[in-house]
């Protein structure tokens, strides 16, 4: 039974992308395709596409990227839109420090 509850989660790999970013704002993506369980490639697409809908802004500095979370931007799912990135940060945010 245990294996199969890995085989989905509740949330995508956008919003775990997420998480690490708004945990470390200069994490490498290589570590964070390590914690969602990603390839280093997916990674870096996710973040382009968050980059590019807005959610996120990187910035570099020196060899790396430090990014910025839009923290007021809606989630996209229409069930969702009365809820904000930030929200939803913020109670995982909550949960681990409880």
């Amino acid at each position: 039974m245990i294996g199969s509850m890995a085989k989905w989660t509740f949330l995508t790999n956008h919003a775990h992308v997420l998480m690490c970013v708004s945990q470390n704002s200069n994490v490498l993506l290589r570590d964070v395709a390590i914690q969602v369980g990603i390839t280093e490639r997916a990674a870096q697409r996710i973040v382009t596409e968050l980059e590019e809908a807005g959610y996120l802004e990187r910035e570099r500095e020196g060899r790396r990227n430090s990014y910025r979370l839009n923290k007021s931007m809606p989630l996209r799912h229409p069930l969702d839109t009365d809820f904000r990135v930030g929200e939803l940060l913020g109670f995982f945010a909550r949960e681990r420090a409880d």
